[in-house]
C-alpha cells in the first residue's frame, strides 16, 4: 500500500510539472475517439485515436499510461516523428511513465503524434503531458472519412512484430496505425476515425446472439464504444464527408463451436443495418454512406453477404434528402495474421484496393 501512494505522489508531480509546459493555446491536435481532461491531458480512446504537437529542440519526454477501470495490463501506441513511423511503444500497466524522445533531423521544428495502436476495448491510453519546448500547430482542412467496423477495421491482429501470434494477449498483435483505413487514409491525404470494435456485428456478434453482449450499433454514439452510461456520449463533431461500414464478418461467423449459434438471419441483418445508416444521418444527414463486404466472407456465405447489402442499398433508393448509398466490394483474401485476420500487410492490399474508390467519391462531392 506504502508502494502504491509513493507509485501514484510520483506520478502526480510528473504530470503537474509536464502540464506546466504544454499550458498554452492552439499547441495540441487531437484525432479519433477522445476524451479531453483538463491540462490538455487527454484519453486516447479509439484505434488510431491520436494527439500531435510541434516542437523545437533535439529531444523531449512524453508521459503515458496504460489506464482500464476493468484490471490493469499494459497497453501501446506508435510513434510518428516528422512523418515518419519510429516505433511501437509499450506501456506497461501501473502508474504513468515517461518515454524519451530522440530527434535525429536537423530541422527547426519537429512534429510528434502519438497513435493509439489498440483498440477501445483494450483500456484507454492518458497522455499527461510533455517536456517539449512546444510550438504552434495548425490543422490543414482535408476531406474526413469515418470507418466503422470490427477487429478488421481495428487492425486487431495484424502485428507480430513485437510478440508471435502464439504468445501474449489478444491486444499484443494489434496496430489500428496500419490498419487499412489509416493507411488509405494515409495515401489519399484525408483525415480518419475509426469506430470499431473486435468481434462486434450488426445485429449479433462473434460469439454472441445479441443477449450477453451490445452490438456495433447500440455502443455507436458511446464516446467509449461500450454502453457504460457514465461515460460520456460522443460529440458527432468530426462530420465526415464519408461514412465506410465495414460490418458483417462476425454476424456471419460460426462463433467458436461451443456456445449457442443460431443460422444467420438475413433479415434482422439488413433490418439493424437500415436503422443503423438512419440513426447516421441523424448526426452526419450530409455524409456519403459506403457499405462493404468483407474479404474474410467468401462462398455461399459471400454471396447472402452481397444480397443482403443490396437490400440495403434499395431500401433508401426513393431517399432524396441524402446522397444514394454506394457498395465497395473487397477481393477475397487468405489472411496472413495472427487468429485468421489480415496482416499489415494484409492491410495495405485492402488500402490499394478501397482508397482509389474513397478517393473518386470524394472528387465527386
Amino acid at each position: 500500500m506504502f508502494l502504491k501512494k509513493i507509485s501514484f505522489l510520483i506520478s502526480f508531480l510528473l504530470i503537474s510539472a509536464l502540464s506546466i509546459s504544454q499550458n498554452k493555446t492552439n499547441t495540441f491536435l487531437y484525432q479519433g475517439r477522445v476524451d479531453k481532461l483538463q491540462d490538455n491531458n487527454v484519453l486516447l480512446i479509439g484505434s488510431a485515436s491520436s494527439v500531435s504537437f510541434n516542437f523545437t529542440g533535439k529531444e523531449c519526454s512524453v508521459v503515458l499510461q496504460s489506464v482500464d477501470d476493468a484490471w490493469e495490463h499494459h497497453n501501446y501506441v506508435s510513434l510518428v516523428l516528422d512523418g515518419k513511423y519510429i516505433s511501437k511503444l509499450k506501456i506497461e500497466k501501473g502508474a504513468a511513465q515517461s518515454f524519451p524522445i530522440k530527434v535525429t533531423s536537423n530541422k527547426k521544428e519537429h512534429n510528434l503524434t502519438i497513435y493509439k495502436t489498440t483498440e477501445a476495448h483494450s483500456g484507454n491510453v492518458l497522455f499527461a503531458g510533455t517536456t517539449a519546448k512546444l510550438t504552434s500547430i495548425t490543422s490543414k482542412k482535408k476531406k474526413k472519412i469515418e470507418f466503422i467496423g470490427d477487429s478488421i477495421t481495428c487492425g486487431a491482429a495484424s502485428d507480430a512484430s513485437d510478440v508471435p501470434c502464439d504468445k501474449g494477449e489478444y491486444f499484443d498483435h494489434h496496430n489500428g496505425y496500419y490498419a487499412y483505413g489509416p493507411t488509405l487514409s494515409r495515401a489519399i491525404d484525408v483525415d480518419y476515425l475509426l469506430s470499431s470494435v473486435s468481434g462486434y456485428g450488426i445485429y449479433r456478434n462473434w460469439n454472441d446472439e445479441n443477449k450477453d453482449e451490445p452490438n456495433l450499433p447500440q455502443v455507436y454514439e458511446n464516446l467509449y464504444l461500450t454502453k457504460d452510461n457514465s461515460k460520456p456520449k460522443y460529440d458527432f463533431a468530426f462530420h465526415p464527408d464519408i461514412i465506410s461500414i465495414a460490418l458483417g464478418t462476425n454476424d456471419f461467423s460460426g462463433g467458436d463451436g461451443k456456445k449457442e449459434r443460431l443460422p444467420f438471419n438475413p433479415e434482422k441483418y439488413v433490418s439493424n443495418c437500415i436503422n443503423f445508416i438512419k440513426m447516421l444521418y441523424t448526426h452526419n444527414p450530409n455524409a456519403q454512406i459506403v457499405i462493404t463486404n468483407s474479404p474474410m466472407v467468401g462462398g455461399e456465405k459471400g454471396v447472402v453477404f452481397e444480397e443482403c447489402l443490396n437490400k440495403v442499398k434499395d431500401a433508401f433508393a426513393n431517399d432524396k434528402q441524402h446522397k444514394p448509398i454506394q457498395i465497395f466490394k473487397f477481393q477475397p483474401m487468405t489472411p496472413k495474421g495472427c487468429m485468421w485476420h489480415p496482416s499489415v500487410e494484409d492491410h495495405k492490399v485492402m488500402a490499394d484496393q478501397y482508397g482509389p474508390f474513397l478517393k473518386k467519391l470524394l472528387n465527386e462531392k
